[in-house]
């Protein structure tokens, strides 16, 4: 059946959200003021237009006019909804189909850490249905720099956090080593550890950020070394990546897709 055209006003009453919306994406953090002439040569309007959706705008608080001669900026509205959108960030039900598909598509175990402090915590966890799986169970899990979510968090933590971390950290461990270690996360993204929190476990690990790009915790794939062999964990090293990416996204991160080369080989 053929679709029936749109009256005319509601065509038109489209458009003049569309354009309004045109207007408010104009301002940017390099542009956070703009005259009426910078305003229209960003959206193309014509004056006449551009002033009545600005009206429009500036009587719903999403537009202040201030100064002489006169400039716009965004206003009060904007971080209203902002925040509103803030509010609704749950990174749990954000993450939970990214993990269920990453469990579906390896088998393997599969959990979301969220830093507490100097330690974190498993808060989802889809365990592997082999009968040798590797299990950590929801709650709390170590102290930062500890496996491979505890050093994948640790290496994005700010700089009075990790020095507390270093500090808890057991006698017996490497600092330079452990530092050197932070490093190499940084410029990968990721960390693979093996034995290093239960013998014969091999652990994938990446972290997923806010919307400031502050750490907020990680997605890890771990299972035994009998099954998660090298070329096994090339591909879930990968998924893993793009699995934080998706969740760092879909919690405002707008640098999840400026994620570094993937290197892969063999880790300690």
């Amino acid at each position: 059946m053929p679709r029936t055209a749109a009256p005319k006003s509601s065509t038109a009453n489209v458009r003049a959200v569309e354009r309004a919306i045109d207007i408010l994406e104009a301002f940017s953090d390099a542009r956070s003021s703009m005259s009426v002439l910078e305003i229209q040569k960003a959206v193309g309007l014509s004056r006449p237009t551009l002033y009545r959706i600005l009206e429009t705008l500036a009587s719903k608080g999403f537009i202040r006019a201030h100064g002489t001669p006169q400039r716009f900026s965004l206003d009060y509205a904007v971080g209203k909804l902002a925040q509103n959108w803030l509010s609704g960030l749950d990174p749990v039900s954000a993450a939970r189909p990214i993990l269920e598909r990453l469990h579906e598509e390896f088998g393997e175990t599969v959990g979301l850490m969220m830093i507490r402090d100097v330690h974190y915590m498993c808060v989802v966890e889809l365990p592997s249905l082999h009968a040798l799986a590797i299990s950590r169970g929801i709650g709390p899990v170590g102290d930062l720099g500890f496996g491979a979510s505890g050093k994948v968090l640790l290496a994005y933590v700010d700089d009075q956090t990790l020095k507390g971390a270093l500090r808890m950290q057991p006698k017996k461990t490497d600092k330079k080593q452990l530092l050197d270690d932070l490093a190499k996360i940084r410029r990968d993204g990721y960390r693979v550890s093996r034995s290093e929190v239960h013998a014969g476990a091999v652990s994938v690990s990446a972290p997923y950020f806010d919307h400031m790009h502050r750490i907020l915790g990680a997605i890890a794939v771990y299972g035994p070394e009998v099954r998660v062999t090298d070329e096994l964990v090339a591909r879930i090293t990968k998924r893993v990546l793009a699995a934080t990416a998706e969740l760092s996204a879909a919690l405002g991160d707008k640098s999840s897709t400026a994620r570094p080369m993937l290197r892969i080989g063999k880790s300690r």
